[in-house]
Order: C-alpha cells, then structure tokens, then sequence
C-alpha cells in the first residue's frame, strides 16, 4: 500500500509539473505532447495485453474507432448548447465508451486465439473497419471530416486557451488512465496476466477463467485506445480512414516495444520519444524518416531488448 501510495504521489506530482509547464511551452509542442499522450493510451493498452502474452496488430480499430466515434457525436446529438456536442472531455469519453462496446463483442471470439492468430484477426477485423470507411461517403470516405470543440466540462474556451486546455485534459486522463492500470495490474485480475503468459493451463487449474480475462483486458485496451483517438481527433481537427490502417496498429507496437512493459509509465515516456524522433526526422530527414524510425527501434532492441524502462530499473538494482 505504502508502494502504492508513493507512486500515486510521484505520477501526481509528474501530473502537476506538465500541466503547469505546459503554460510556457510553445503551441507546436504542446500539439506534440497532445499527440504523444493520445497514442500513450493506446500503448498503454497494448502493455496490458503483452503482459498477457498477446500482442495486437489491430488496436488501430478501437483507436479509429474512438475518433469518429468523439466527432460524430456531434452529428448525432443535434440538441442545442448540448455538452454532447463539443466538449473535450466527453467527447473522448464517447469514444472510449463505443470502443469498449466493439471490444466487448469482438472479444467472445478474440479470447479463444493465442499468439499469431490473435494479432492476425485483430488485423483483420481493423482493416475491415478502414475498409467500410473508404465507402462510406456520410463519413466523408477517404477524405474524413473536420471536428471542432468549443466547451470543457460544459464551460466555453476562447479559441486563444483551446489548445493548453486541450494539453491540460489529455494530462489529466493520461494521469487517471496510468493510476487506474497502476491499480489494476496489482489487483487480483491484473496478477494473473503474467501467469497466463507464463503457463495459461496452470491459471486454469487454479480456478480462474483464462478467456475471461483476457476479455476484460481487451476491453479495457480498447477503452483505452478509443479515448486516446478521440484526444488525438480533438488535437488534429480532422479524422480519416488512415487511423485504421495497418501501418497505424504497427505504429503503436514499435512504440509499446520501445517503452517496454515494465512500467504504466514506459508507453507514456516512450510514446513522447516517438513523436519527437519523428517529428525531428521530417524535418530534417524527410524523405528517409522511416529509416530513421527503423534504426532508433533497432538500437533500443539491441542494447534495451526490454525496453526504455530497464534503464531505471538497472539504475535502481545498481543503487
């Protein structure tokens, strides 16, 4: 509990810190971090899921999913001054809701494959879904559609604070999204992802269901990445069907290898390495960025094969 506590003070106080320095932080880099935190999400689920033993080359479903879903809200919800319209919390609320929802169906099928063929089908069922988008001409077909919010919590913005409350709402949900894992994974469910890993047919022998929680973690990794796309959405202003694409659900493991899942805090951290060895490669390198992505996921694998997080922890053990 003491463990417990001490982490909760140290990502609260980790909270704090960016919120209050993103205020003298530049736009370009605030619109970073907003990107950074909403694929964080996404990676956190994934670290959820590889602690199990499953990896999925398909969360850019939920992750779409979530982005449309937040967006479209105002499309459906047509009541006046309604908090359903535009408000950038709810609306990656909705988001994360209609990807939990989705998870939940699909999982009855996905809880009974390991391995290759869990990664493959969620594949598949994302490219379904870019698929349908590509067709659909009410949901603007490949060219998307433009979003815009205009309340937080109910309350109107002015258009010169949109983006640092936008800043400050994504920290606050990556901080509740990396408690509430941090809590998880001690639980009694959360326990037993390693196990099930290690030796799925002993979990069974104890008593507890495999299938069941591999649903419920795939759930919660959609909820997850629904919400991170629907913060992506808001900071963006515009959904298309590249957000399910392949190469994004691919974007999201190189940056879960790269945290690693030792820690709620790797995705997070890793993801924030990511965007900006990306950014900084189109800049400066922008007609062989991907090589540069490749050899920075090439020397992590080589001299951290567990990830950014085991340089605190050879740190601690040296300590």
């Amino acid at each position: 509990m003491i463990a417990l506590d001490r982490t909760l003070m140290l990502h609260g106080l980790a909270l704090a810190v960016v919120v209050i320095g993103g205020a003298l932080l530049p736009d370009w880099i605030q619109g970073l971090v907003i990107l950074a935190f909403g694929k964080g999400l996404v990676v956190l689920g994934l670290l959820l899921l590889m602690r199990t033993g499953l990896v999925s080359f398909g969360q850019g479903l939920f992750y779409c999913l979530g982005a449309y879903a937040a967006v479209s809200v105002a499309r459906i919800f047509t009541l006046p001054d309604s908090l359903l319209i535009s408000d950038a919390i709810l609306m990656p609320l909705f988001g994360g809701i209609v990807a939990g929802i989705i998870a939940l169906i699909l999982g009855f099928l996905l809880a009974n494959y390991r391995a290759i063929f869990f990664a493959m089908l969620s594949l598949a069922f994302s490219m379904i879904l870019y698929g349908l988008l590509i067709k659909m001409s009410v949901l603007g077909s490949s060219d998307g559609f433009n979003v815009a919010y205009t309340t937080v919590a109910g309350v109107a913005i002015a258009q010169s604070a949109k983006l640092y409350v936008l800043y400050a709402v994504s920290s606050a949900m990556v901080f509740i999204a990396m408690v509430g894992l941090h809590r998880y994974l001690r639980s009694h469910m959360g326990r037993l992802a390693p196990a099930i890993r290690d030796n799925e047919l002993r979990v069974e022998y104890m008593g507890s269901s495999v299938r069941y929680v591999i649903h419920v973690n795939f759930i919660i990794a959609a909820v997850l990445a629904g919400v991170g796309g629907g913060l992506v959405a808001l900071s963006s202003g515009h959904v298309d069907p590249d957000l399910a694409y392949w190469t994004t659900s691919g974007e999201f493991v190189f940056v879960a290898v790269l945290g690693g899942t030792a820690n709620v805090a790797a995705p997070i951290m890793a993801s924030l390495l990511f965007e900006w060895i990306k950014s900084a490669a189109y800049q400066y390198a922008p007609y062989t960025w991907q090589m540069v992505l490749g050899i920075a996921l090439l020397l992590v694998i080589m001299f951290l094969p567990q990830g950014l997080w085991s340089v605190f922890n050879r740190q601690a053990k040296e300590a």
